[in-house]
């Protein structure tokens, strides 16, 4: 495919990295200058240019902006009716971005996360899209939504991404602080945490770890309320 990216912020960045190796020719536009350069070093596919340039030289684009720069950044320019265009801004309905991008056809809403870069990553399509899947599909997990509502509940549980990294680093900070050693108290608590999610479902690994008086069943029963918590603070995070 001829693909091109307006806007290269981390998760445009990471997208392109994702299917850089596919044999596409991906245009990226100059905004977010040191991202782009960047890409362009490390694929010989990926060329850089102006946002309009950008169009002329794709048949789909990837739109990877902010929904706060979109107007801004979109309203210049001049789409062909042929384009197919995907949107990577989840602060944006794409009713609104039909509108800016007209008469191009907005196909649909890719949210994606960082680790697409490097494949196996959950990603979000709304509404489903033949194009989308053939794009990210072969490498990560597509979860499709026909209502932009049916996203709500999953866009709160991701959010539990931030807190569990941190609960890792914490430890892992903790560890290191008796062990001497930074590198490998992550390597350890990560490979440990990593394959044990791994390896059973979560709760047949749960009912292992719950020996009674046991250092793992101690440390959760320690922490129930901030469990309780967390059910709150997702609550919270589906009814915004």
């Amino acid at each position: 495919m001829k693909i091109g990216v307006i806007g290269t912020g981390t998760i445009a960045t990471a997208v392109v990295q994702g299917i850089a190796g596919d044999g596409h020719q991906i245009t990226v536009s100059d905004r977010s200058a040191t991202n782009a350069c960047a890409l362009a070093e490390m694929y010989e596919n990926v060329s850089i240019a102006g946002n309009q340039d950008v169009l002329e030289a794709s048949d789909v684009v990837l739109i990877g902006t902010t929904g706060v720069v979109a107007e801004q950044v979109l309203q210049p320019l001049s789409f062909r009716e042929d384009h197919i265009v995907i949107s990577l801004m989840g602060d944006m309905p794409l009713a609104h971005v039909r509108q800016l991008i007209a008469p191009a056809k907005a196909a649909a809403t890719l949210i994606p996360f960082p680790v697409i870069a490097t494949g196996g990553s959950p990603v979000f399509v709304c509404p489903p899209s033949p194009v989308v899947t053939a794009l990210v599909g072969a490498r990560n997990m597509v979860i499709n939504f026909d209502d932009p509502a049916q996203m709500a509940p999953f866009m709160a549980a991701q959010a539990t991404l931030s807190p569990a990294l941190k609960l890792v680093a914490t430890t892992s900070d903790w560890l290191a602080n008796r062990t001497g050693d930074p590198a490998q108290a992550e390597t350890f608590l990560t490979t440990l945490i990593a394959n044990s999610m791994q390896a059973a479902p979560l709760s047949t690994s749960l009912e292992a770890l719950d020996t009674p008086g046991g250092y793992n069943q101690r440390l959760r029963n320690h922490m129930d309320a901030a469990y309780a918590l967390l059910a709150q603070g997702l609550d919270d995070l589906e009814d915004t």
